[in-house]
């Protein structure tokens, strides 16, 4: 296992509720310093917050925080190519959350597995919201599971709008877990056009080792 592989089990471990830096570093059989520097990385990167003895995932609050400001231009300049009528599909994410709430004036239908998203358009009188069924994972708010990439299969939209933890020209999207990056590859082919939503901190990075390939035409939006 390379250092990537073992930052996102270790990952897998703290949203799993295993933080404690000795039990931890037992399990991957390395050393507790090991732990802490790999910690550290993925406090860094936004994924977790550092507590005394170990670690905890970022809520979406936090993650939401981090680099606000780029995430609202991202947003409106995404909220400018969506016209009205059209189906959208919106990925699980803060920067999605925040184009929903760009469109909770619009007519639209929105397809979406966010949280963030549901809760942006849900008292909205002009948006059909379509709430994917899954597994609500806590603490990023998405809703995932077989079921959600089954129903995608029975979605043709005009527009798709995907988050990512890292953006590679040569590998796609990043994401913490392979389930999820499976489900942003079914998001990515359930409309006719295709858009990344990615601020600058996520351009060449590689935090993780699950990928979804952007094998078909799409736009990244960024700021």
């Amino acid at each position: 296992m390379n250092a990537r592989e073992r930052r996102a089990r270790l990952l897998d471990e703290v949203r799993g509720g295993a933080g404690h830096i000795h039990d931890l570093a037992d399990q991957f059989r390395v050393s507790p310093s090991t732990i802490r520097r790999d910690l550290t990385l993925l406090e860094r990167d936004g994924h977790v917050v550092r507590t005394y003895g170990g670690a905890v995932e970022r809520s979406v609050r936090e993650k939401d925080a981090r680099n606000s400001a780029e995430k609202d231009e991202i947003a409106y300049k995404a909220a400018a190519v969506i016209e009205d009528g059209e189906i959208v599909v919106l990925d699980a994410g803060t920067t999605t959350g925040r184009l929903a709430a760009h469109l909770a004036h619009r007519r639209l239908t929105v397809v979406t597995n966010g949280l963030t998203a549901i809760l942006a358009l849900a008292e909205s009188t002009t948006v059909e919201l379509i709430v994917l069924g899954g597994r609500l994972r806590q603490p990023n708010a998405a809703i995932v599971g077989a079921t959600v990439t089954e129903q995608l299969r029975h979605i043709g939209a005009d527009q798709v709008f995907l988050g990512t933890d890292g953006l590679s020209p040569e590998r796609g999207l990043c994401s913490p877990s392979l389930e999820q990056a499976h489900l942003k590859y079914a998001m990515l082919h359930s409309a006719r056009h295709a858009y990344v939503l990615a601020d600058h901190s996520k351009m060449g990075h590689e935090p993780f080792s699950y990928w979804t390939p952007l094998d078909r035409p799409h736009t990244v939006v960024t700021n």
